[in-house]
């Protein structure tokens, strides 16, 4: 007789313990882009190679989970929302994997600037600082609304990243200006503009886990739906 709830107990703390797994390789993520910004900022070479070196702790995490989503499939055999979770989760790790070589491309493209006085310019980098605070928030708060599973502060998220597409657009302009100006700003505008292009790119990233929540919590896929539509359906219910 109780075999079937203490069953039904060890499903749920899997996946708590899985669940608790993402989040963490979340915060890992948040702390490699945190550092690779900081040290591009500084030209703190030290830290630079700090944030190359732990790429492999993310690698590890997205491993470690998948195997332990892959056990959960074949052993239980979830359903319903159990499943919306586990394929939410295996997802959610592909994006935060992607986040992470992104953080360490900074961080190589830091430890470039630093030589050679490619970084003498202060304005190539003011750009960057304000994209990386925005795209940096919009990850914080995409891994609290799967903490929750809360699709409303998943879509508030995932609008803002057209802010960020925005902000990415207006430094390319004024990099593009620099360039124009003075040909010999052509090498750290570039630079600065390949940093920029992979912080709009964890944006993005940051956006897919938010839709990858809303199917969580409201079993719709809307990967390719107007999120304007998603939110009034949302209201609706």
């Amino acid at each position: 007789m109780d075999k079937e709830p203490h069953i039904s107990q060890r499903f749920d703390e899997e996946l708590h313990e899985v669940h608790a797994l993402v989040l963490a390789m979340g915060g890992v993520v948040e702390e490699q882009i945190t550092n690779a910004i900081k040290a591009l900022q500084e030209s703190d070479a030290e830290l630079a190679r700090e944030v190359i070196g732990r790429d492999h702790e993310v690698n590890g995490y997205e491993v470690r989970i998948e195997e332990e989503c892959i056990n959960i499939l074949a052993t239980r055999q979830p359903a319903a929302s159990d499943l919306r979770l586990v394929m939410t989760l295996i997802k959610t790790i592909a994006d935060l994997e992607r986040m992470g070589d992104k953080a360490s491309k900074i961080a190589d493209m830091a430890l470039a600037m630093g030589h050679g006085a490619r970084n003498d310019n202060p304005a190539f980098l003011r750009d960057v600082g304000v994209m990386a605070d925005y795209a940096l928030n919009m990850l914080r708060r995409a891994m609290d609304a799967l903490a929750r599973a809360d699709a409303e502060e998943a879509i508030a998220v995932a609008k803002g990243d057209e802010v960020l597409n925005q902000e990415y657009r207006s430094a390319l302009r004024r990099l593009i200006t620099y360039m124009m100006e003075d040909p010999r700003t052509i090498t750290p505008a570039i630079d600065a503009l390949f940093i920029a292009k992979a912080i709009e790119r964890i944006g993005d990233h940051a956006r897919n886990i938010c839709e990858y929540v809303i199917y969580l919590a409201k079993g719709k896929s809307v990967r390719h739906l107007p999120l304007d539509e998603v939110e009034q359906s949302i209201q609706r219910k």
